[in-house]
């Protein structure tokens, strides 16, 4: 049911223009801040199992890496023009003069993500290793180039 639900939220919101899906700048930022969040606090719970933080649990790590792959096609839709700023964790104007390599960025973490997903799913904590890195180098690249400190 859970997939289900958060496939038609993801389908019929990408069925909109952007523009169309948030009334004010503000909700697009609240809305793209949610989604960071929420996918920060599963992705965060993989990290401690892999690195050993808490004892490894495969079918945590595996239901919490399904939570990053799905959200993580969820909070690009809300980076509308007008909703940068200067302040920290905010975007930077680059990803408006760059949208391209910015929409790249937000493609390869989705790729990743899953990639994640499908590790967590083999119950093996090297290939969990191995995917959480690849997948944490994957939004490092994004913060470091579009978000400002």
């Amino acid at each position: 049911m859970k997939r289900y639900v958060i496939a038609l939220a993801v389908g019929l919101c990408s069925a909109l223009p952007s523009h169309a899906q948030f009334q004010k700048p503000e909700d697009a930022v609240k809305y793209r801040k949610a989604a960071f969040t929420v996918m920060a606090t599963h992705f965060g719970r993989i990290g401690a199992m892999a690195q050993g933080r808490v004892p490894f649990d495969g079918a945590a790590a595996a239901a919490n890496a399904e939570i990053v792959a799905e959200i993580a096609k969820l909070p690009y839709m809300a980076f509308v023009e007008g909703t940068g700023g200067n302040e920290k964790g905010s975007p930077k104007a680059n990803v408006w003069s760059e949208r391209a390599k910015f929409d790249e960025a937000a493609k390869n973490l989705q790729t990743e993500a899953a990639k994640l997903a499908l590790a967590a799913k083999a119950n093996n904590l090297d290939q969990l290793k191995a995917a959480f890195g690849n997948t944490a180098r994957t939004c490092k690249a994004c913060h470091d180039n579009f978000r400002n400190d």
